[in-house]
């Protein structure tokens, strides 16, 4: 069957968006791609497509052909393995949402020839039992999401990404696809060194954000009452009252703030961050999916797996963390190619609290050493007083002070610890890593991320295209016409 026919058949599209066609011809030659394309813009039938046409074909093999993808976000293949599944696609994953048992049973399905498409963590690569099935397949196609996770110049880098060209020649040098919403020039570079190849062996499909039904806004505000009284005017506009709208905070405890203050205006709305339990999580996403409710307020923990057509407007009521993340998330508006508008909220004071979270992702060598030197010397205590108490004993600078979270999550990537959450954070399983005592990389890495904010305050303050601005910060050549709209 013939990639237009999957889609199709399948998928129930009617036709590819933008390069999908071009990417999926690509490595279905057996050739290797790096594609970057906004959010919910359609990156995995990049891939889930030609594991398709594989599949035709993996019988005639005498080991099963797989297409292997490699993500950081367990949720999000569990969102894709059931959307998957709902179609009669035969796919699975394995992480460590699992049971033991449940691993198992899946090793063994995988091993026997099962599956056309499987997903994992590049931590799985630790598992001896994963490498002796793994290598029982044959992978047609390797695909890496989300794979700015690569590059320590990216934003979310993840120890075990730098492991890809290991990984590559395990599987004996599939065709490879990596796939991302962001990359600026440097972050696309490391990205192919780090899977062990050339830039001449790598082809760049790059969308872009150059979409004209979105509409970039930067509106100044000095106080509270005016980001209210914003938000209350953006929503209630007739043009973007036919859809959904999201509405990005910083902070939870501002989030409930406003939410009181809108809710108090008659706006009706419903909250989605970090601090809801699972299942509310959930409700909230169906609820806002379904269009049972018309606009939610959320941290940047709403967005995965969100792909919904009519979004009408996305409004940051406090300054983003970085370019990379602004871009991420306005780019979930107006996907159905009807105006929608993207607003970001400009208060200065906001660069503070964004600072703030710049230096407690960002621990001194001397931290790391510290944490260390309590958890393989003073085990008992560690393990009898618990976090809180660690935290007290490291941190000088209040109780605000979130490097504890960093640093431990930093060890689990690392392998030095067994999990970043008690009780596994406490048993140490590695060493201390040259890479967390190097201070001059640690440096580079805080310097990267202030800048990063630094573009965001340029973004605010640009009087010409914002569109081109954005293009400019990812390398990416844009035409400025008159026409274009700031």
């Amino acid at each position: 069957m013939q990639p237009e026919k999957i889609l199709q058949q399948i998928f129930h599209h009617q036709n590819f968006r933008g390069q999908q066609l071009d990417v999926i011809r690509h490595v279905l030659e057996d050739r290797h791609a790096l594609v970057i394309m906004p959010t919910g813009m359609g990156k995995s039938l990049c891939y889930q497509i030609p594991a398709l046409v594989h599949s035709q074909t993996r019988d005639a093999s005498p080991r099963p052909g797989l297409t292997l993808v490699i993500s950081p976000l367990i949720a999000l293949m569990k969102d894709q393995v059931d959307a998957l599944t709902t179609r009669n696609v035969s796919a699975t994953y394995i992480n460590s949402s699992l049971s033991r048992q449940e691993r198992t049973q899946r090793y063994d399905a995988v091993a026997d020839g099962q599956f056309d498409l499987l997903y994992v963590t590049p931590e799985r690569f630790r598992k001896t039992e994963y490498l002796e099935v793994i290598v029982r397949r044959e992978v047609r196609l390797l695909a890496v999401d989300e794979a700015h996770c690569i590059s320590e110049w990216g934003h979310d880098f993840r120890p075990d990404y730098t492991r890809l060209e290991e990984f590559r020649h395990l599987l004996g040098e599939p065709p490879t696809i990596a796939l991302t919403a962001t990359a600026t020039p440097d972050v696309q570079r490391d990205i192919i060194r780090q899977l062990g190849l050339g830039l001449d062996d790598v082809r760049l499909f790059h969308e872009g954000i150059n979409r004209p039904n979105l509409e970039l806004k930067v509106i100044p505000v000095w106080d509270e009452h005016e980001k209210l009284k914003q938000i209350l005017e953006i929503a209630s506009r007739p043009e973007l009252s036919q859809g959904s709208g999201i509405v990005y905070f910083t902070l939870i405890k501002t989030l409930e703030r406003f939410s009181q203050l809108l809710a108090e205006d008659g706006l009706e709305h419903i909250c989605y961050h970090g601090d809801l339990d699972q299942r509310r999580r959930r409700q909230v996403q169906n609820a806002f999916m379904q269009s049972q409710t018309r606009i939610v307020l959320a941290t940047n923990a709403f967005g995965m797996g969100i792909d919904k057509e009519d979004i009408r407007f996305v409004m940051h009521a406090d300054v983003p963390g970085s370019m990379e993340s602004y871009y991420q998330e306005i780019g979930r508006a107006g996907r159905d190619g009807l105006p929608s508008r993207c607003t970001l909220l400009y208060d200065q004071r906001d660069l503070a609290t964004q600072m703030e979270f710049i230096q407690w992702s960002n621990p001194e060598a001397d931290f790391y050493a510290e944490l260390y030197r309590y958890l393989t010397t003073r085990e008992e205590q560690v393990q009898a007083f618990g976090l809180a108490w660690l935290n007290n004993e490291l941190q000088c600078r209040g109780k605000h002070d979130h490097r504890l979270e960093t640093a431990l999550a930093m060890f689990d990537r690392h392998d030095v610890v067994h999990d970043h959450q008690p009780p596994g954070c406490f048993e140490v399983t590695g060493t201390l890593p040259s890479r967390l005592q190097d201070t001059r990389r640690l440096a580079e890495k805080l310097e990267r991320d202030q800048r990063k904010l630094y573009a965001l305050v340029e973004y605010a303050n640009f009087e010409g295209d914002r569109k081109a601005f954005i293009h400019n910060y990812f390398g990416l050549p844009y035409e400025v016409t008159p026409e274009a709209k700031t």
